[in-house]
């Protein structure tokens, strides 16, 4: 009678052992599925706080000026080899965007979407400014903006980075343009900037906030080789 008694105790704690180590098991699959949604999750979270923290203000109105740009170009420093990693281009289908922006110098590659389209806002994506025309229109300007920082979206981020006399290269409509660098100067953040350009030349300009700088942005303008 004593052995059944021990036997029935034995049994109901290698029941108990195998119903906590099943407990475990099932506990450490849950944290392992949710890990990468967690961690995801905690990503978003930093980059939306590191946009909040750089408080940007992008213009509503953009003016220009029919200056030429010849004198009031900047004295611009010559950027030392730079150490730190540059963003890295994965494998994109860049045939669902209007049109692509290169810039090698800084290893950038990302595409652009027409101003009516959902997606292009500086939110997601290096914004087209209303009223700006695309490279195969003689004489014109195509705006565009991103944010700077470091958040996830900041695809302006290395712009500091750039001279005057830098490439710049747009493909639009199966054909790729060839920009360079011809003047760089900062703006008042105020609501508004004062593009000045030469009205003569196909341009391109990139606006970003200034590096280190909470109250100024800065306008890059590039005019087509050729």
């Amino acid at each position: 009678m004593q052995i059944q008694k021990q036997q029935k105790t034995n049994n109901r704690l290698k029941k108990s052992q195998t119903l906590l180590v099943g407990s475990f098991l099932v506990f450490i699959g849950i944290i392992s599925l949710s890990w990468e949604y967690l961690v995801r999750m905690r990503n978003e979270l930093f980059s939306e706080m590191n946009i909040s923290m750089m408080d940007v203000n992008y213009p509503k109105i953009i003016s220009e000026a029919n200056n030429s740009v010849t004198s009031q170009l900047i004295d611009t420093p010559v950027v030392p080899n730079v150490t730190e990693e540059t963003p890295i281009n994965y494998q994109i289908d860049y045939s669902k965007y209007t049109g692509v922006l290169e810039i090698p110098k800084i290893g950038l590659k990302r595409g652009f979407y027409n101003v009516g389209s959902k997606y292009n806002d500086i939110k997601y994506n290096v914004t087209v400014v209303e009223g700006s025309t695309m490279p195969d229109v003689v004489n014109g300007n195509l705006i565009l903006m991103a944010h700077s920082g470091d958040a996830y979206i900041s695809y302006f981020a290395y712009l500091y980075r750039l001279n005057v006399g830098d490439d710049i290269y747009i493909t639009y409509n199966g054909t790729k343009y060839h920009y360079q660098i011809v003047n760089i100067y900062n703006v008042e953040k105020n609501g508004a900037v004062h593009i000045i350009r030469n009205y003569e030349r196909t341009s391109l300009t990139m606006i970003t906030c200034t590096k280190d700088n909470d109250h100024s942005q800065t306008v890059y303008i590039s005019e087509l080789v050729g």
